[in-house]
């Protein structure tokens, strides 16, 4: 278990799945007091859904954690953190069921991660996913979690594991289609837009609101403008 001293442990947890659904990983990740990834692990689900992983993460992340210590927990899923954290006393109260009268999705992994919540203190945090100068551990998660989608084998600091690399450009499709479609295309010369989840920073400088048009570019995603714009020396 991680941490014996009553101190606030942060952390990040995130889960992919190649196809929505394919094949599957999930990961977490613990910091030090200045947020530098200390401790991970990252796991192979098979053919999966993305909510799946999603819920996968939080539940190792829990699980890694001694419950006497206060835990904060970032995650990019809005889906899975207010699966836990709103709409669960309401699946409860209603049999679990949601308000609809329908069985609630991934009701066993639900459960077992509201068991493990129980008596203890955890600070759950919403980080957009795929920022410029975004949350460090939420990239480290989601780079985990995306090799262990990809290559359906473990990892993590305990196997010695190198840090998990960026997710690879072009190839396979987008982990987290439902989040972002933005990994889907990688070259700055192609001609794809789509409409920002959120706002964020083009590698020009100027930020881009959430609803604009954007772009893949070598940098990462930014005004469709500047996919054109070959860096110096390309």
């Amino acid at each position: 278990m991680i941490g014996l001293m009553l101190e606030r442990v942060v952390a990040a947890c995130d889960g992919a799945s190649k196809g929505n659904p394919g094949p599957a990983g999930w990961a977490w990740v613990v910091a030090d007091a200045e947020e530098t990834p200390t401790r991970w692990e990252a796991g192979p689900l098979g053919r999966a859904t993305n909510n799946i992983a999603e819920l996968t993460a939080l539940e190792r992340l829990l699980t890694a954690v001694d419950p006497d210590v206060p835990l904060e927990v970032r995650m990019d899923s809005q889906y899975a953190m207010k699966a836990v954290t709103t709409w669960l006393p309401g699946w409860k109260r209603n049999g679990w069921r949601t308000a609809a009268g329908k069985p609630v999705a991934n009701q066993e992994l639900v459960v077992r991660i509201d068991k493990l919540l129980e008596g203890r203190s955890v600070d759950f945090r919403y980080v957009p996913a795929h920022q410029v100068d975004g949350d460090r551990l939420n990239d480290f998660a989601d780079r985990a979690a995306s090799q262990a989608a990809t290559v359906q084998e473990p990892a993590g600091s305990e196997l010695g594991s190198p840090e998990p690399p960026p997710a690879p450009a072009g190839g396979t499709a987008s982990a987290k289609p439902r989040k972002t479609a933005r990994r889907a295309t990688s070259s700055r010369t192609s001609s794809r837009t789509i409409k920002a989840k959120f706002s964020g920073r083009c590698a020009c400088g100027r930020p881009y609101a959430a609803g604009e048009p954007i772009a893949k570019n070598d940098q990462g995603w930014g005004h469709p403008e500047c996919r054109t714009t070959a860096p110096a020396g390309a």
